[in-house]
């Protein structure tokens, strides 16, 4: 957010992040985007509100926040010499207005084949247990990967600022 120049507040919205079994991805992150921001906005409601939330996917399959070292050497083995989807669903909520704007944002990384010594080096060193796929980008987990594709690689560390902005401009919002 400080990158775009705007004064904020972060507000923990303490809801619940569970999906249903056999729920979409997309339909997952904006669901949960849109719940978190819903739940500042009562606390907020003549604000501005921004929700964000991600879940990665390979071969199909979600892949949650690991938790623990193990469940993260389970999930980076997985990911091991395959591409895998994060999504990051997005909400602006405008309670001046009552007005509420989704997306779902997607990144695309391709991990290298990697090795248990390399996966258990990175995971000591970083501790990503509470970052979906175990992957931060924004670290050394960078190393982990052979390839990265989209249209905005701040989607990729959980709040994609191209979209925001684009969203922020259409409430009135004047940015850089």
């Amino acid at each position: 957010m400080q990158r775009l120049r705007l004064e904020f507040t972060a507000i923990s919205p303490g809801s619940d992040e569970h999906f249903e079994t056999g729920e979409k991805a997309d339909d997952i992150v904006r669901r949960l985007a849109t719940d978190k921001a819903m739940a500042v906005a009562a606390m907020r409601p003549a604000a501005v509100i921004i929700g964000s939330d991600q879940v990665l996917t390979c071969n199909d399959e979600v892949l949650v926040k690991p938790g623990n070292f193990i469940n993260a050497c389970a999930q980076l083995s997985t990911l091991s010499g395959r591409t895998a989807v994060f999504s990051t669903g997005l909400c602006v909520y405008d309670g001046r207005a009552d007005d509420v704007q989704t997306a779902v944002v997607k990144y695309y990384v391709t991990f290298r084949d990697l090795q248990d010594e390399e996966i258990e080096r990175y995971l000591n060193i970083e501790k990503p247990f509470d970052c979906a796929g175990s992957f931060k980008s924004e670290a050394s987990g960078i190393m982990l990967t052979r390839s990265m594709r989209g249209d905005d690689p701040t989607a990729l560390i959980g709040l994609p600022l191209i979209e925001l902005s684009n969203m922020l401009r259409r409430r009135g919002f004047r940015l850089p």
